[in-house]
């Protein structure tokens, strides 16, 4: 019988997957989340329940799919007492898409163990459109008999399908990855940030930027959003500051020095002190461009 599934976290990400799962024929039970209107809009567009307690979403759940912010907001949804998705959760199955600390991938495991449920940690590389279109790619932590139950959910949501390893081990990757992403965004910014003072055509010096050793990724998805201001959010600064921040923890925790790492994480924490940590993290460039709101 094909399993059911809750959600837990339908902000941006949360709820594009949920709409691609409903697309392929999946069963979703309920949604939750922290802002309880945004789940029942989605509930109504699902035509599923909005459970007013974590504790009913694991209860009407085979699968719970949890997309939260933070460290915090794990420990929170996964307690050992009070309101919890472990209320009465043997069985269940937790796979959890967060860009969390590794540390708390493990834990959570572990606490679901205790209660005899599973946790399977699934880290996200894509944004909303490969949410929407069930083309993410996906990097999974864990214990492999978990991976291997839930493999049909997982080919649903992604088109690219790592098992990295244990649980933490694909957080550990996830923190890598997006770390040089940010590094990546940054340099971008600056480097076109200065081609505008010099008086560059920056149309020019993209084309250049993309046919030698300064292409990348980021120069794809963010270089014209940095030229044009369009700053509308797939990946926030504020993301991006926790993010490589994560990193930094387990750099620090391995005994290594990252200064290209710092640096960038200290750029986008100006930007959440000048108020734009809400932007997307091509946002940076309103720090570097001349003329702009964190210029000097």
């Amino acid at each position: 019988m094909a399993e059911i599934i809750g959600f837990v976290g339908v902000g941006r990400m949360g709820s594009n997957m949920a709409r691609n799962l409903v697309d392929k024929g999946f069963n979703i039970s309920a949604v939750f989340d922290a802002n309880a209107d945004a789940a029942q809009a989605l509930a109504e567009e699902l035509s599923c329940a909005a459970p007013q307690t974590l504790a009913e979403v694991t209860a009407q759940s085979d699968v719970v799919i949890t997309v939260v912010t933070n460290d915090a907001s794990m420990h929170s949804i996964f307690a050992t007492s009070g309101d919890s998705l472990l209320v009465d959760a043997e069985g269940t199955t937790f796979i959890n898409c967060a860009t969390i600390s590794p540390a708390v991938h493990v834990e959570v495991e572990e606490r679901a163990a205790a209660v005899g449920a599973s946790s399977l940690e699934g880290c996200m590389a894509s944004s909303i459109t490969q949410a929407r279109e069930g083309t993410l790619y996906l990097m999974c932590g864990g214990k492999r008999s978990v991976f291997d139950q839930v493999r049909p959910i997982l080919d649903a949501l992604s088109v690219d399908l790592l098992y990295i390893g244990t649980a933490g081990q694909a957080a550990q990757v996830k923190a890598l990855v997006n770390m040089v992403m940010n590094i990546n965004t940054a340099g971008l910014a600056e480097g076109l940030g200065l081609g505008q003072a010099l008086g560059l055509d920056l149309a020019m010096l993209m084309k250049v930027f993309s046919q030698t050793g300064a292409n990348s990724r980021v120069l794809e998805t963010d270089g014209e959003d940095m030229t044009i201001r369009d700053h509308e959010c797939y990946f926030s600064a504020d993301h991006a500051a926790k993010d490589s921040g994560i990193a930094l923890e387990l750099a620090q925790q391995a005994g290594l020095s990252l200064p290209l790492a710092q640096a960038t994480k200290d750029q986008y924490e100006k930007m959440k002190t000048l108020g734009l940590g809400d932007l997307d993290k091509s946002g940076i460039a309103e720090l570097t461009f001349p003329g702009r709101k964190g210029s000097k």
